[in-house]
C-alpha cells in the first residue's frame, strides 16, 4: 500500500468543544501525528473533544489505538470524546473491534456538537 495521501490534521474550536479533523489515511505512519494533535487539543482541557472522521477513508489498528488512548485521557480529564462522521469502511473497523459499543459515535458533526 503506497502512502500517496499524507495525513493532514485540522483543529478547530466551537463553543466548549475542540474538534480534531484528520484528512487522509490513519495508519502506522499517520497515527503518531494524530496522537500528537489530539494530545495538544486535550491540554487545553475542553469539556468535549470531537474527532471528525469524515475525511478518513481508511484506518488501521494503530489509528484505533490512538483513539482508545485519547478516550482514556478524556475520561481522566472529565471530558467527553465523541467520534463523528465515519465513512463506511472506517465504521466497519469500529464494529469488527466492537468499539462502536465503547465510543460515543455521532452521525454528523452537528450531532456531535449538540451532544
Amino acid at each position: 500500500m503506497s502512502n500517496t495521501q499524507q495525513l493532514e490534521i485540522f483543529i478547530e474550536s466551537e463553543g466548549d468543544a475542540k474538534i480534531v479533523r484528520p484528512v487522509g489515511d490513519i495508519d502506522l505512519s499517520g497515527a503518531p501525528a494524530l496522537r500528537q494533535q489530539i494530545s495538544q487539543a486535550q491540554q487545553e482541557h475542553p469539556t468535549r473533544l470531537i474527532v471528525d472522521l469524515s475525511g478518513v477513508p481508511y484506518m488501521d489498528s494503530s489509528g484505533l489505538a490512538t483513539l482508545v488512548e485519547a478516550m482514556q485521557i478524556a475520561r481522566r480529564n472529565d471530558a467527553l470524546l465523541i467520534i463523528c462522521s465515519l465513512q463506511d469502511k472506517v465504521r466497519s473497523i469500529f464494529e469488527i473491534a466492537r468499539l462502536d459499543m465503547v465510543f460515543k459515535i455521532a452521525q454528523s458533526r452537528e450531532d456531535a456538537i449538540s451532544m
